[in-house]
């Protein structure tokens, strides 16, 4: 089974991002979301503290101060199981449900 981290930036309509590690993560984020952002609609210096964080690559920072300007939440997650067909076959699914809850009374 696979992990990966997830962001649900909370916008109309919200959208999912999901990389690999949370380190990926937070760039993939900088890079989708922080950087383009257009610049008129920002306040300066807060734009400015933004370009700042991006160039000096803490892009963790650069997120939390667009989070800040635009007041739009990004809620992290940092291990989503992906699960694959080897995860699940489908000759072990009969003998796994009879012990499921719902099948216990």
């Amino acid at each position: 089974m696979t992990s990966v981290a997830y962001g649900v930036v909370r916008d109309e309509p919200p959208t999912v991002y999901a990389a690999e590690t949370i380190d990926v993560l937070q760039r993939l984020l900088a890079l989708e979301v922080v950087a383009r952002s257009v610049p008129t609609g920002l306040d300066p210096k807060a734009r400015d503290r933004m370009r700042k964080a991006l160039l000096d690559e803490r892009w963790a920072d650069a997120v939390v101060e667009w989070i800040d300007t635009t007041g739009i939440a990004i809620d992290v997650y940092t291990h989503l199981h992906v699960y694959s067909a080897s995860d699940l076959p489908n000759d072990l699914i009969g003998a796994q449900l009879q012990f499921a809850p719902l099948y216990r009374d």
